[in-house]
């Protein structure tokens, strides 16, 4: 059974929340990883492997870095679970 984007998002914020330190209020779809939740390159590291971890989604850091905001990141891994890669 695919898991869905609802199902993606919550457990992705769960990681945002473990690594960043943030309350899940401060996790809405449009908020920047980096400017807004403050994630630096070692944040942003720790991001990528936790979402790997969690999903089983190769993500590497440089491109967790071009994801911009939490919508992107959630977007992303939703994508690849509903096409199975």
């Amino acid at each position: 059974m695919k898991i869905t984007r609802t199902d993606v998002a919550t457990r992705m914020k769960m990681i945002f929340i473990e690594v960043l330190d943030v309350k899940v209020t401060d996790l809405p779809d449009d908020a920047s990883i980096v400017d807004d939740l403050g994630a630096d390159a070692l944040k942003i590291s720790q991001l990528s492997m936790m979402i790997e971890e969690e999903f089983g989604v190769f993500i590497t850091t440089e491109l967790m870095g071009q994801l911009v905001t939490v919508g992107d990141a959630i977007e992303f891994v939703a994508a690849r679970e509903r096409d199975g890669i």
